[in-house]
């Protein structure tokens, strides 16, 4: 009793159709690849661009509502002391509170300083 080989689908193919297929296909997927990594690209690209617009955006409002918020404390101080000294008292404590920042911020980066050399 002789056993025949089990003969597949496919099998009369040469060993160079079979490399050239493997190739083609090979290449046909890394295209496909890059194009879906250029796509992941543009979509982040696109959301950053906007998050940038729309925290831009919010941030100048914050400005507008900070001078407008100080306009208001120099109307109310007006009647007080009139409108010279009410510019002056809101300036000047814009700079007290600005220096403040200044000095808490310096002493922030001191300490990071200290902790990254040691």
């Amino acid at each position: 009793m002789t056993q025949e080989p089990m003969q597949f689908e496919g099998q009369d193919e040469s060993v160079r159709d079979v490399l050239t297929r493997l190739y083609t296909d090979g290449r046909a997927y890394a295209e496909a690849e890059v194009e879906r990594q250029k796509l992941r690209a543009g979509l982040v690209g696109a959301g950053i661009r906007d998050a940038l617009i729309l925290g831009a955006v919010g941030i100048v409002l914050v400005f507008a509502s900070l001078v407008a918020c100080l306009v208001g404390v120099i109307l109310v101080l007006s009647p007080l002391v009139g409108t010279g000294w009410a510019t002056c008292i809101v300036f000047g404590g814009g700079v007290i509170l600005a220096l403040i920042l200044l000095l808490l911020a310096r002493g922030r980066i001191d300490r990071m300083k200290k902790a990254v050399t040691s």
